[in-house]
């Protein structure tokens, strides 16, 4: 019989609750309200008066092209990273799954550079594309290519992608490993029988089960392209050259931070949810129904 654990009263779950609750509302809902709030008030550039201005600071922000500009390039950014992520991610999963020689071995160390931190991440990429130090940089100029980030923004927007999507890639081996060992073995070894090839195994088998967890990622790679890859971005191009590369997280702190303008950036930052929380209730609304569970 399938146990369950039974409380004689509500004071041991409210016990249990209240550290994760407190957490929460400290450090996410207060923020957010405080974000709310803010991008209705304008402040002076010395911060000794602020004035409530309603909707003043987001009928500013929608007449600025360079904001438009921001989300497309956001768009462009977190498609790409979310992409390039996820394909490399199953491709070094599958291959991690095969009964290898030190498969242990080398599983574990494509879950390392999950480990590092974004700046760090960031600053190795940084040397590694340096046009005149990088060791990708004059391979690319040995192949004809004149590699320049620093002032080509499609290339510092390649560099930028490259950095984001292998910083995510070792997150998104862990959960593909983790759903391609519970496919059961007797499926793939029927398929094979009957004359299956393994790359038809693959995608009539192996990926539509994997759809639940390719669905999840989905998800958690576009939140990740939208709001973890500031350090990555700030520490690589600083959102140039020219905001090539400054997506709507980043221009949150270039605009607050160093702009000054807190209320732009407030709004900024309450817009962003707000897109972030669309186009997960669209994932989940439309893809969740090709999603075989």
């Amino acid at each position: 019989m399938e146990k369950r654990a039974t409380f004689g009263g509500w004071l041991l779950p409210c016990a249990l609750l209240a550290p994760q609750v407190a957490i929460t509302l400290v450090f996410v809902y207060w923020p957010a309200s405080q974000a709310l709030w803010q991008s209705f008030l304008l402040q002076d550039a010395f911060g000794l008066r602020t004035d409530f201005v309603w909707f003043e600071n987001y009928r500013d922000l929608f007449g600025r092209p360079d904001y438009y500009a921001s989300i497309l390039t956001t768009i462009v950014f977190s498609a790409a990273v979310a992409f390039l992520s996820l394909s490399f991610a199953l491709l070094l999963a599958v291959m991690a799954d095969k009964p290898l020689r030190g498969a242990g071995v080398y599983r574990t160390l494509l879950i390392w550079p999950y480990a590092v931190a974004p700046a760090v991440a960031g600053v190795l990429w940084l040397f590694m594309f340096n046009p005149s130090l990088g060791v990708l940089a004059r391979g690319l100029r040995a192949l004809g290519v004149d590699w320049n980030p620093l002032l080509n923004g499609t290339h510092a927007m390649t560099m930028v992608v490259l950095a984001s999507a292998w910083k995510q890639v070792s997150y998104n081996v862990l959960f593909f490993l983790a759903g391609l060992a519970a496919i059961p073995r007797s499926v793939l070894e029927a398929a094979a029988i009957d004359g299956a090839r393994p790359v038809r195994r693959f995608w009539t088998i192996v990926f539509p089960l994997l759809s639940p967890t390719t669905f999840f990622l989905l998800v958690v790679n576009v939140v990740y392209a939208f709001f973890d890859t500031f350090g990555i971005i700030d520490t690589m191009t600083g959102g140039g050259p020219g905001q090539a590369t400054q997506t709507l997280v980043y221009k949150v702190y270039a605009d607050g931070r160093l702009g000054g303008d807190l209320g732009g950036s407030a709004a900024q930052s309450v817009i962003l949810m707000i897109i972030v929380i669309a186009l997960t209730a669209v994932q989940f609304r439309f893809v969740e129904r090709r999603v075989a569970y």
